[in-house]
């Protein structure tokens, strides 16, 4: 800024300063004429302009009041030189006896070709200058006051940018050791509202995984202490021979065998969890009949069904399009759809149905039972969750079934959706695709 405003008002001094000693210069006609001199004097005080003469030997004949260059002192030889040579003569001088600056143009005054001398018009800038310094501090000082203007406005602003995030710090730090009931107070929109939000239901969905994860070892402590009991208890009775008849006798190595089958069963379903979770579990792709599953599976859970009274009604469709996938573990996913509507239907029928669009084919099971409330629906296909904890302790299982359904369905690029109304029954789809496609 010092440098334009500098060079602005220097140049526009210069060009009238310039011009002013141009026409100076060139009225002078002789430096013997004293009213002459005398006149331009007169002029440079109504100018607010100094003007000073000077003769061919560079001596000041004429002063408007310049305090160090009074008549009869010489002037710089190297002026004088270049006033000579017919050369401008442009700098800017310091008067030591006033202790001010001018901007000074010398011009050569020439008469019919003869050097006479020269004359010099100087302006003072010392009020530019003091100008000039006014703004500079005026410039410092905003300058000064709009850093720590910015300093405060950037405290503030990340002060308010960082104490939620700190927040969020403190509370991530007390749901990593353990604290799942914190939760983080926010009522703004932006990024920081939606990251709140987001730790938030971190919090509410860690929590229910760590009460589903006890309850999910609770009941597998439980499920495997009573078959480990009745299998101690009765091998128990066999070693002392603590039975009657021999009728009695097969009956306990029978239970055994149920409780050993319903252990392996447990541990099976576990085993496979592990595998999908860990992406290991080994598909068999291959084109398949669904109606072929289908059938396999009822003929399998036919028995079950009877002891209950129950009624399998399979709705047989013809022409129905192979889909790609593994045929055992299809199978798996309709016995346990199967499996899941038995246990929880007292009466009724369970209905299998087959149909097909040109893009997909679509398989349903769906039973008259007691029914799926409507809160737990969104969270049955998750691991460890089981609907009414007393109740599915009452009708058996894990609750690893549907879980395994769905890492299935999914693994085999379908998708699984349940429709349930409490006490009328719930229906389980299924929908796989037609095409091909790659093995995954």
């Amino acid at each position: 800024m010092n440098q334009i405003f500098t060079g602005f008002y220097f140049n526009k001094v210069q060009e009238q300063i310039n011009e002013l000693s141009s026409r100076y210069a060139s009225s002078i006609t002789s430096l013997e004429e004293k009213d002459i001199i005398h006149m331009f004097e007169l002029l440079a005080t109504m100018t607010d302009q100094e003007i000073v003469i000077v003769n061919e030997q560079g001596i000041v004949v004429a002063n408007s009041g310049l305090p160090s260059l009074p008549k009869g002192e010489r002037i710089n030889a190297d002026d004088l030189s270049l006033l000579v040579s017919d050369a401008l003569v442009q700098k800017e001088y310091y008067d030591k006896i006033s202790k001010r600056r001018y901007l000074s143009v010398g011009r050569p005054i020439i008469s019919q070709e003869r050097f006479l001398g020269g004359i010099f018009v100087l302006v003072s800038v010392e009020d530019m200058y003091q100008s000039l310094e006014i703004i500079k501090k005026s410039v410092v000082l905003a300058g000064t006051g709009a850093v720590f203007l910015a300093f405060g406005f950037t405290f503030i602003v990340s002060r308010k940018l960082s104490n939620p995030l700190l927040e969020m710090e403190k509370a991530t730090r007390k749901i990593a050791k353990g604290d799942l009931n914190t939760r983080i107070s926010s009522s703004t929109k932006d990024e920081i509202g939606s990251l709140a939000t987001a730790i938030n239901d971190l919090a509410v969905e860690l929590h229910r995984y760590r009460s589903n994860r006890r309850e999910f070892f609770a009941n597998i402590s439980h499920e495997l202490r009573t078959p480990i009991t009745y299998l101690e208890g009765y091998a128990n009775a066999l070693e002392n021979n603590l039975y009657r008849t021999e009728d009695e006798k097969r009956q306990y190595l029978q239970i055994i065998q149920q409780e050993a089958g319903r252990m392996s069963k447990l541990v099976q379903d576990l085993f496979e969890l592990s595998k999908m979770e860990e992406g290991k579990l080994a598909l068999h792709f291959e084109e398949i009949d669904l109606i072929e599953v289908v059938e396999n599976a009822l003929l399998k859970t036919k028995i079950k069904a009877q002891e209950k009274r129950l009624q399998l009604e399979f709705n047989k469709v013809y022409h129905l399009p192979a889909i790609y996938a593994d045929g055992l573990r299809m199978e798996q996913i309709v016995i346990n759809l199967i499996e899941n509507a038995i246990r929880y239907t007292e009466k009724g029928t369970i209905n299998i149905k087959l149909t097909s669009d040109p893009d997909r084919v679509k398989l349903t099971v769906e039973d008259t039972g007691i029914g799926i409330p409507n809160e737990d629906v969104p969270y049955l296909f998750e691991r460890f969750y089981r609907v009414e904890k007393s109740r599915s302790r009452e009708f058996g299982g894990s609750g690893l079934g549907l879980a395994i359904v769905k890492q299935l369905v999914e693994l085999q690029n379908g998708t699984i959706s349940v429709k349930s109304d409490v006490g009328k029954g719930t229906c389980f789809e299924l929908t796989f695709p037609i095409s091909k496609g790659d093995a995954q």
